[in-house]
């Protein structure tokens, strides 16, 4: 009995083993079928076992979909059924995928990030108002904030200013107004009641009205 164990580093490499050796065994038998009409009517019956062992694929909108072409992949692109899908090409399935191109931005003051620039760049398209003005004060006033997290100690607005010239390339000038922002106090004060020493969110602990205080 123990000469006639199989181990399964002995037997062949199942494509999908999610599905398990059995359902690979019948789609081979399947594909032993000379009937083409019995093999129909197998695929169908293996499909609905492969469906039953997915339930939670039913709310996928092409789950019939792709449990044909997961039948396909596991019978190694050899089965010769009438599918309700178009077959899929192994060629297909083996080509690599596409190398998505990664952003790569070094931008000069890195303690601003990348959103501030971003929102720089479509606000100096904005026409001239009331609006663009409340939105470059807000965006001013965040970059301070932004400073004063990279820089714990106090810094001049003029210096705010200056970076929003150079990063609008020039577009954006709030050193000739009479634009003030928020003082570095009250903004580290913001930023120390949000966040403890560890960085971790401060919260209140939910208390139960009824729950009788201790």
């Amino acid at each position: 009995m123990i000469e006639n164990l199989q181990y399964n580093n002995e037997r062949s490499q199942l494509a999908i083993p999610e599905y398990g050796r059995h359902i690979h065994k019948m789609i081979q038998q399947v594909m032993a079928e000379d009937d083409k009409e019995q093999r129909n009517k197998q695929a169908q019956a293996i499909i609905g076992i492969m469906g039953n062992l997915n339930p939670h694929l039913r709310d996928v909108a092409d789950f019939q979909h792709k449990l044909w072409d997961q039948l396909f992949i596991m019978s190694e692109f050899n089965l010769d059924v009438d599918a309700p899908f178009p077959k899929p090409s192994a060629e297909v399935l083996a080509a690599p995928p596409t190398p998505l191109a990664y952003p790569q931005s070094y931008p000069k003051y890195r303690f601003y990030g990348n959103n501030i620039k971003g929102m720089i760049d479509v606000i100096v398209n904005w026409e001239e108002g009331e609006l663009k003005e409340a939105l470059v004060y807000v965006i001013a006033n965040h970059m301070k904030k932004c400073f004063l997290n990279w820089n714990k100690d106090t810094v001049e607005d003029r210096v705010i200013f200056d970076h929003l010239a150079e990063l609008s390339d020039g577009k954006i000038i709030l050193s000739d107004k009479d634009e003030v922002l928020t003082e570095s106090e009250n903004l580290i004060r913001m930023s120390n009641k949000r966040f403890g020493k560890g960085g971790r969110s401060k919260h209140k602990k939910y208390r139960n009205p009824k729950q009788r205080r201790k």
